[in-house]
């Protein structure tokens, strides 16, 4: 139990006097230690632990290696409440229950915690939404669709079981971090629990109980062994191991988020800043399924390539999860010779010769060839080479990296616990870069946590069904995914699982949605479905196993493919602002993907809206998630903003009802923003010779500053990069073009020219930029 028994004991702290009569403070009834410490400039680190636990935090993967400040209070006793400035942060410590009151600078509530005798934690909730906790939602039943979607975590128990998912939401990754729109954080690094969020007015953790593992009979049968043993696994899966647990000990983190950009910029450092991706790994990836031969593959890059529809990555299962896939049958690291016709290395070498880049499916072997996951690449000197090193495991990748792929689809792994799972996280980052130093590397996963972004963690929801309602539970799993979890996130366009209500309509709508997610990619059964010209062909392909197939009076219809050809043309012309943001989720912790309330936190309506959201800072993207719609509620925060297809100006503040067809969705501009856009590319790295236009959105003064790099190499992390600093005075009508560069980079812009395109209005003009500061005066004369 957590509780204080009076003794007399001296009072340990930073500023504190001792006392002979002090109350002992206790952890399931062991002598223990409270300590507070300053963790980020906005928020603390709260650590209770047994005086006998030696380490001074409980580890865990999820937290990134770095040194935190001594606690500025530190007791193992306490006769009377004290109160100190932590930080920025007010924190008052109460005895009986022990009890922990933060507050702001103004003094603003931020958290109330109580630590109760009977393990659980306590903390205050009020009357906003709640939004984080990792990806995924709850088990709706049968009747799901008829379901509202859960964006606002509160008003139910959540058992933070991570799990296997299909319907709506996906799969289930949770993470323990509430964030209460109205101005508070709360992360619980250790222990693993669950969260009650039932109340209005308090919230309830309590710490997981780990099950034992099962006696199995001897005269068990080999059914009977595999059910328990599978039972059992359900239980633990994707959860700390058993060993790292320790009773009584809390490690947690309280933010004040009444500024959700600096909550953001704590939580990054916190969790370990992301690193960027391979540029080439933010353009459209075709997944493909059932293969018929090498042709096939090379067939269907010279299709995106003759229709000139963007593309840069082509992904390939593995057989097992489909009949005839890259591979042999799963897990494997031999190519298919039924697929392979002529030497794998020259099939990928003609893909690459065709500008994509080559990924494949890889499935983990089980418990008996891979025991665990651990160590480092390269190793550490202490460390064992055995077959749970992650650099043993690396090797086997190897030659398929000499054959020429690129990165790698690690799928399944479910029964790995927490820590392996993000161990396999950074394996897949560690074991390129051994293998092919200084060349980014990426991998995609079906199980993450907070953590995983140190590792260029990319996550994508699973298995979902092809319904219209799961495309409106994505834009919410998005959101909490992006605020909580990783900056890198998409799903399968269409949903993985076809169903009659899979339509060119729906993965018209989907593809619309998918183009403003960090992951844009297409994948799932009746994959020919999944490409951007499926819906026009004649015949569907391999049903693979699905029941309830699309109607075949969906097929014929052109029109699907115009419209992916356009939203891939704009992610390709948006490239410039998109990597920018890349940029910004390593160097503020922003994600791609914002919530409104990131920007908008006094404003309550955008606090709870989860079927719409931010791209980035500047532009607003509402996703048609209704059949046959033709028209569209969207929320426009206050302010001036600009349809992006029409110009029209909107006043913010209120809900507007923008008619739409199915070639296009909402999506405004706030007044103020710059958003830089390229020419049509065919794939990443294609050059072009028209400019760069920066696109002024008149109406406010607005700033935005345009990261360029490589692309490709570390070198951004040694601050090799270009900075450009665009500056708009919207009264004077002049735009600044100047150097950005963060203190101790190495900037060094190239001589190039800009487009210069006001809007509305439509004025342009050109300006020649070569990293000198330069004015260039709009008004009209």
């Amino acid at each position: 139990m957590h509780m204080i028994r009076h003794l007399m004991v001296a009072v340990f702290g930073v500023g504190l006097a001792s006392t002979a009569h002090a109350a002992e403070i206790t952890t399931l009834g062991q002598p223990a230690q409270l300590d507070i410490r300053v963790a980020g400039a906005h928020s603390i680190r709260v650590t209770l632990r047994p005086v006998a636990f030696d380490d001074t935090f409980p580890f865990t993967p999820a937290l990134a290696e770095r040194e935190y400040a001594a606690p500025v209070i530190s007791l193992r006793a306490l006769d009377e409440p004290i109160k100190r400035q932590v930080g920025p942060l007010t924190v008052e410590v109460r005895a009986d229950p022990l009890r922990v009151i933060v507050t702001g600078t103004n003094g603003e509530a931020i958290q109330d915690l109580i630590f109760a005798d009977d393990g659980t934690l306590a903390f205050a909730l009020d009357d906003q939404p709640i939004l984080g906790m990792g990806e995924g939602g709850p088990q709706p039943g049968r009747d799901w669709r008829e379901h509202q979607i859960e964006f606002d975590r509160r008003g139910r128990m959540h058992d933070m079981r991570p799990r296997w998912q299909a319907n709506a939401y996906g799969s289930r990754n949770p993470v323990a971090l509430l964030i209460g729109t109205a101005g508070w954080g709360l992360f619980v690094a250790t222990p693993w629990g669950a969260f009650d969020l039932r109340d209005t007015e308090r919230g309830q953790f309590s710490p997981w109980q780990p099950p034992e593992p099962p006696v199995i009979p001897e005269n068990a049968s080999r059914r009977e062994r595999t059910q328990l043993e599978r039972s059992y696994t359900a239980q633990v899966q994707g959860r700390p191991p058993k060993e790292s647990l320790h009773p009584g000990v809390y490690d947690l983190f309280v933010f004040d988020a009444h500024e959700p950009v600096q909550f953001m910029k704590d939580l990054s450092l916190i969790s370990g800043p992301a690193v960027l991706p391979p540029k080439w790994s933010l353009g459209y990836m075709q997944s493909h399924r059932t293969l018929e031969d090498d042709e096939l593959m090379l067939d269907i890059v010279d299709t995106f390539r003759a229709k000139r529809i963007p593309m840069d990555a082509v992904i390939y299962l593995g057989t097992g999860f489909t009949p005839v896939g890259w591979n042999t049958r799963q897990p494997s690291f031999a190519f298919n010779p039924e697929v392979f016709r002529r030497d794998p290395k020259d099939v990928i070498a003609d893909i690459h010769a065709r500008h994509a880049k080559f990924i494949v499916h890889m499935v983990p072997w089980r418990r008996d060839r891979l025991p665990s996951l651990r160590g480092t690449i390269p190793p550490d000197s202490d460390e064992t080479l055995d077959d749970a090193h992650i650099l043993n495991y690396w090797r086997q990748h190897v030659d398929l990296v000499k054959a020429g792929v690129d990165a790698w689809w690690p799928d399944e792994g479910d029964w790995f616990d927490l820590f392996e799972r993000i161990k396999r996280h950074q394996l897949y980052y560690q074991g390129p870069l051994s293998t092919t130093p200084n060349t980014r590397p990426w991998s995609l996963h079906r199980n993450g946590h907070l953590g995983i972004a140190q590792w260029g963690g990319w996550v994508w929801s699973g298995d979902t069904e092809g319904t219209w309602k799961t495309l409106e539970g994505q834009i919410a799993v998005g959101i909490n995914h992006s605020l909580s979890l990783s900056p890198y996130w998409g799903s399968d366009t269409g949903g993985f699982y076809t169903t009659e209500e899979l339509t060119g309509e729906l993965y018209a709508r989907w593809f619309q949605f998918s183009t403003f997610c960090p992951s844009f990619r297409s994948h799932g059964r009746i994959w020919r479905t999944r490409l951007p010209w499926g819906w026009g062909l004649k015949e569907m392909g391999p049903l693979e196993g699905q029941r309830r197939p699309p109607h075949r009076s969906e097929l014929n219809n052109p029109a699907i493919e115009a419209i992916c050809r356009q939203f891939a043309e704009l992610r390709y012309q948006l490239m410039p602002y998109t990597y920018t943001l890349a940029w910004q989720a390593r160097d503020t912790g922003l994600p791609f993907m914002r919530a409104l309330w990131l920007h908008y936190p006094e404003d309550e309506e955008a606090r709870s809206l989860g079927d719409q959201y931010l791209w980035g800072r500047d532009m607003l993207i509402a996703p048609v998630y209704k059949p046959g719609a033709r028209t569209r509620d969207v929320y426009l925060p206050p302010g001036q903003w600009y349809d992006w297809w029409t110009d029209a100006n909107e006043i913010g503040g209120r809900t507007i009802h923008r008619p739409v067809n199915i070639s296009k969705i909402p999506i405004y501009v706030r007044a103020g923003a710059i958003i830089p856009f390229d020419p049509v590319r065919q794939y990443m790295a294609e050059p072009v010779d028209e400019p760069t236009t920066l696109r002024i959105y008149t109406g406010a003064d607005g700033q935005f500053t345009l990261y360029e790099d490589d692309g490709v190499s570390l070198d951004y992390l040694q601050g090799h990069a270009t900075w450009t600093k665009l500056t708009w005075d919207d009264s004077e009508q002049c735009l600044t073009l100047e150097p950005g560069a963060p203190e101790g980079t190495s900037s060094q812009p190239l001589p190039r020219s800009f487009e210069i395109l006001l809007i509305p209005g439509g004025r342009t003009t050109r300006v020649n930029y070569g990293g000198e500061r330069v004015i260039v005066s709009l008004l009209e004369e």
